[in-house]
């Protein structure tokens, strides 16, 4: 019995450990989704320009990446400039303008170029919560029917583009042409 009760505590100590360890090895921006292969969430929300209402149906047509960012994103700003280039070859972008002053985007957008062919206004942060948005950026790889095909936590840069999301895209771009 007093064997057992010293055995006890290192195989608790074991379990916890391994537990650790494992989590040594998971990519941080590979977090799950629920929303994998669902539709977008649906919303109604103004463009950050207000001179027009946004729904999900908007988002329907063609694959397209769904760029989560705010000004007071650091990281979004770092990412930026890889968004304007996807957008020059042709990528479709629409962005959530998530938690944010929409005086302050507006200037974002003028200074920095938009890449976004739709910008929803998400001030109140309902979409990216819908969305279960953790933070920004954010991206959401969607198909021509508006499911969610996958999630992106972090900033997209060539490397992630080329090696990550270039490859799903162009999936779904070929989907299209069948």
């Amino acid at each position: 019995m007093k064997r057992l009760i010293l055995v006890l505590p290192l195989l608790g100590f074991l379990a916890i450990a391994v537990f650790l360890y494992r989590g040594l090895f998971i990519d941080p921006s590979e977090l799950p989704s629920a929303l994998i292969d669902k539709p977008f969430p649906a919303f109604s929300l103004p463009n950050v320009t207000g001179d027009r209402t946004l729904t999900e149906a908007d988002l329907k047509g063609k694959p397209a990446l769904v760029n989560v960012w705010g000004t007071w994103c650091i990281s979004c700003r770092v990412e930026h400039p890889v968004l304007n280039k996807l957008a020059q070859m042709g990528v479709t972008i629409y962005g959530v303008n998530y938690k944010d002053d929409n005086a302050a985007a507006l200037k974002w957008l003028k200074e920095f170029h938009n890449p976004y062919q739709l910008d929803i206004r998400d001030e109140a942060g309902s979409l990216g919560l819908d969305l279960g948005v953790y933070g920004a950026p954010e991206t959401f790889l969607i198909d021509k029917d508006g499911i969610i095909r996958h999630k992106f936590v972090g900033v997209i840069d060539e490397v992630v583009w080329r090696e990550q999301l270039a490859p799903l895209y162009q999936a779904l771009e070929d989907e299209v042409g069948k």
